[in-house]
């Protein structure tokens, strides 16, 4: 999956392309609206995220025009203005969904799935494996091979996590936004405590749940280390 990133403030577009990136995706990025306006009508995106404040062009008149000239990817708005006539204003445009300033990584990322999935036209799965793990998300119950595994909340939540994010590293702040949905503080081991807690339990042999220096965590389906 390719996504386009819009935004002019440094530190924001800074966060958005890092966080989403880390969440495996290939992203691009633009500060202005002009360069947009090509860079979106030529490249495949499956989704944009336009800041709706931008120098030049603005957010709102770039996804016209990408309306204009037959560019159907859907579009998440971000914007300061949070208003029900800015929100009306920006879906009015053809944008697909509308996010106000400041907001959680966690949630942008989550309705960034939202819109790829209907562009995969994909049903949510309710049972997620990787290699001889699963976990049934109706249900809850987890299991290594044919034996059941008792999981406490936020060990299950963090499994899930990685069982959706599979052969793709996770980070610290990333496990820290969905699990606790705080920031990231670099003084604090309750990441590494509790991969201590679920690795002792799914995978005692360290063969699934590798550690990656500097980057985070991946489980991965093979017993490679």
């Amino acid at each position: 999956m390719r996504l386009l990133v819009v935004e002019d403030d440094i530190k924001i577009s800074s966060f958005v392309v890092q966080g989403l990136r880390q969440a495996g995706y290939a992203v691009d990025q633009c500060a202005r609206g002009d360069d947009a306006k090509v860079q979106g009508a030529l490249a495949p995106y499956d989704v944009a995220v336009v800041d709706v404040m931008l120098p030049g062009l603005d957010g709102i008149r770039l996804v016209q025009h990408w309306r204009h000239m037959g560019v159907t990817m859907p579009v998440l708005f971000l914007s300061a203005r949070g208003s029900v006539e800015d929100r009306v204003k920006g879906l009015q445009a053809g944008g697909d969904d509308y996010m106000v300033k400041p907001f959680s990584f966690t949630e942008l990322l989550a309705r960034v799935q939202v819109l790829l999935r209907r562009v995969g036209s994909s049903a949510e799965p309710t049972r997620l494996t990787c290699g001889d793990i699963s976990l049934d998300l109706l249900t809850r119950e987890v299991r290594r091979g044919s034996d059941p595994v008792d999981l406490q909340l936020r060990e299950f939540s963090l499994l899930e996590y990685l069982l959706r994010n599979a052969g793709r590293p996770v980070s610290k702040t990333l496990i820290l936004e969905h699990v606790w949905d705080f920031a990231f503080d670099p003084q604090t081991n309750v990441v590494d405590v509790l991969v201590h807690r679920l690795r002792s339990k799914i995978d005692p042999d360290k063969s699934r749940l590798h550690t990656l220096r500097g980057v985070g965590y991946v489980l991965k389906s093979s017993e490679s280390k």
